[in-house]
């Protein structure tokens, strides 16, 4: 705590690495100690930040000395008002125009729009005021790590960077299952600490053992479809069972694409999800569809009381980078397979989908839009199945 004394501070590295506890207990100092004026907390939204940190506050304080009111968007720390922000879009920053703040706590710093940091930063006005920022690694030409980590001699900046080990609390299973659960980019940045680029194959991870024989399926226990859809670009349907094993199985596909033959109407591609779901002779939990698609779906609610299968429709959670990091975890563990006769074309991206060069010169993370419709559905089907991947990844 003794160093954390500058302008800006900031604890990261990898996950469970106690990075935020170290920065609560700080910034617990810093609201009884620090200089007068108005306080501010900042998470992606006020559900993360309340999750993240104010939870964990209130573990560590007494009753009276904490005091939430979701309505006022404050919170009531060692007798200090404290106002509370999300940094969920470049609007933000309008959030705090016009504060002058004696000091900030910020949690995921990585995550806000970079307009948003910089307000925060001009809002800091009050002398000797100070912000306490915590964050996992990203990219090496992320806006945090250029403009103000790269630059920390010149900068009054603090900045602590943390591994798994140096939290004494985990236990060396936890540790190895952890290290078990992140593959590729996402080893590197959530478990080494590393700022490293996402390049090249993003399911670099998925090698022969992700494959497997129609003839070696398992028994299923439950069924999922997705589908990614398009008019003149390709739509494509995948079914995904978990099996009795607790893997999951990309068990078939279908893929069109009106560009290689005749366009397909809504009303068309309906005839085939249908046939897909009778081809397979399956109930499934659930149709996740692109979200997108809204004429589509609106084609499979007027069906349902032919196809009862249409009634359990869900637009699709699209969350890209959370996904793909759910998905690359899931093929780095051999829990999530692929049925190699049945599903040619998803073979076919998986060697071909990529992260973007150029959107990496921004700082950004994002693959790039190209041979992707059948790695969408998937990361649909993963995105809506949180406590199912969840409990195979633990087992």
């Amino acid at each position: 705590m003794a160093l954390s004394k500058n302008r800006i501070n900031l604890w990261q590295g990898a996950v469970r690495s106690g990075k935020t506890i170290a920065s609560i207990l700080r910034w617990l100092v810093y609201i009884e100690y620090g200089p007068e004026g108005e306080l501010l907390m900042i998470g992606k939204t006020h559900r993360t930040l309340k999750r993240n940190i104010l939870d964990v506050i209130q573990q560590l304080v007494s009753d009276e000395d904490y005091k939430y009111n979701r309505g006022l968007g404050e919170v009531e720390i060692l007798g200090r008002k404290i106002y509370i922000a999300g940094a969920n879009d470049a609007r933000a920053e309008d959030k705090i125009r016009g504060m002058t703040l004696a000091g900030a706590y910020g949690d995921e710093v990585t995550i806000w729009p970079e307009g948003f940091f910089n307000m925060l930063l001009s809002r800091l006005s009050v002398k000797d005021a100070k912000v306490f920022l915590t964050t996992n690694p990203e990219g090496p030409y992320h806006w945090l790590k250029q403009d103000y980590i790269d630059r920390e001699d010149e900068l009054d900046i603090a900045n602590f960077s943390f591994n798994l080990e140096d939290n004494p609390g985990l236990d060396k299973k936890y540790i190895q299952n952890l290290k078990k659960e992140y593959s590729g980019v996402w080893y590197q940045r959530y478990i080494l600490g590393k700022w490293v680029l996402a390049e090249g194959i993003i399911y670099d991870m998925v090698n022969d053992d992700n494959y497997i024989s129609v003839n070696d399926l398992p028994e299923m226990k439950k069924y999922w479809i997705a589908a990614d859809y398009g008019i003149a670009n390709p739509t494509a349907f995948g079914l995904i069972g978990l099996g009795v094993d607790n893997k999951l199985y990309l068990i078939d596909e279908y893929w069109h694409s009106g560009r290689e033959g005749t366009e397909k109407t809504d009303s068309k591609y309906a005839d085939e999800l249908e046939n897909f779901i009778a081809k397979n002779a399956v109930k499934p939990d659930w149709i996740f569809i692109d979200p997108s698609a809204k004429s589509f779906i609106t084609e499979l609610y007027y069906r349902r009381n032919d196809n009862p299968a249409f009634y359990n429709i869900a637009k699709a959670n699209n969350n890209v980078i959370d996904g793909i990091r759910r998905v690359g975890n899931l093929f780095g563990q051999n829990k999530l397979m692929i049925v190699e006769e049945n599903c040619p074309k998803t073979k076919e991206e998986l060697n071909s989908y990529v992260w973007d060069s150029k959107a990496q010169q921004r700082g950004e993370d994002k693959p790039l839009k190209e041979n992707d419709h059948i790695m969408d559905l998937i990361r649909y089907t993963i995105n809506g199945l949180p406590r199912v991947t969840e409990r195979i990844t633990h087992k």
